[in-house]
């Protein structure tokens, strides 16, 4: 079994799905020769050809575009956007046709792409490669948001995006590319999407987050821990459509919830994880519902990002904070 970061697990599940299923396809810029900006597809072209890994131009509308013609005739396509903050002119092509091609068509096509981006903060990025923009793709209906935390759930999570029926944004959390390694076994098995996981249990209070974020938010709970609060953990993997019951169930046994994410928190997707909490279990709460976020700002040049970014530390204040209201 391969030890791989999650860049190598991408690149793993990516030739697992090409090789796996002939009307799989790459395409993207500096996707096939270069093997992409982070080689996340190094050695993919040379493996399955041109014909399945495409260099496009730089034209992020039309990368969409072709992989949302290609869907609905039948093929498989996986579009990578170099950066997150290069999606914008792929919305149109998001919003008004991957998203809603089932229901345009009233079930004839359907929509099977996959578009991969790396997104967030923490690398020191220049200029319009370090927001996150999760929020605004999960108000799309129809549209699937799906955000890894490590290589074990990459993989598992990108095999289920590339075979699922209708179109998914697969967000690449790149301060964890190379952040660490896990086992992970190219077995061909996907994780089911639309599952949050725990990943670590407690009754004290409960923590969500999802991306990035993890990995602070699993180094603040072992802090809680020695000071006698233990906090459980809950990745959300994916955003839309968000499945409820196990934040709900978590905040009912600890009675205190905590949202981490590192976007801004106007308009922020723990809005709504919190509006859930509210409308499902409020009488279970034994303090006010909390969100340590970015600020309402747009991301910093790299000597400022440490300020940005919410840290393990912010974690445990807020946390302890919220045991001690109660």
């Amino acid at each position: 079994m391969a030890k791989v970061d999650l860049l190598g697990a991408i690149n793993m599940a990516l030739a697992r799905a090409l090789a796996d299923d002939d009307k799989v396809i790459l395409l993207g810029e500096d996707i096939g020769v270069n093997g992409g900006v982070f080689r996340a597809t190094d050695g993919l072209l040379t493996r399955f050809g041109a014909n399945r890994v495409l260099d496009t131009p730089i034209a992020e509308c039309a990368i969409a575009g072709i992989a949302v013609g290609a869907a609905a005739q039948g093929l498989r396509p996986v579009a990578e956007i170099q950066f997150s903050g290069f999606i914008y002119p792929a919305i149109d092509q998001l919003l008004n046709h991957a998203s809603r091609l089932r229901n345009r068509t009233r079930g004839r096509l359907t929509c099977p792409m996959t578009l991969r981006a790396p997104y967030g903060g923490g690398v020191h990025a220049p200029e319009h490669h370090s927001e996150s923009s999760e929020a605004l793709l999960a108000h799309m209906p129809g549209l699937r948001v799906v955000i890894p935390s490590s290589p074990f759930r990459a993989y598992g999570l990108l095999l289920a995006a590339i075979r699922d029926p209708d179109p998914v944004v697969f967000l690449e959390p790149k301060r964890l590319y190379r952040a660490f390694k896990e086992e992970v076994e190219d077995n061909g098995e996907a994780m089911t999407l639309d599952q949050p996981v725990t990943l670590r249990a407690g009754d004290s209070i409960t923590i969500v987050t999802w991306g990035a974020m993890v990995k602070e938010s699993l180094a603040a709970a072992a802090e809680l821990e020695g000071n006698g609060i233990s906090a459980e953990i809950i990745d959300l993997a994916t955003l839309y459509p968000l499945n409820d019951q196990m934040i709900c169930a978590s905040v009912e046994k600890t009675g205190r919830c905590l949202i981490v994410h590192e976007a801004a928190r106007t308009g922020g997707y723990g809005g709504e994880v919190a509006a859930r909490v509210a409308d499902k279990a409020l009488t279970s709460l034994l303090a006010p519902v909390r969100r340590i976020t970015g600020p309402d700002t747009i991301m910093p040049l790299p000597r400022m990002e440490h300020h940005y970014m919410p840290t393990a530390a912010d974690i445990v204040q807020a946390a302890t904070e919220l045991v001690e209201l109660s």
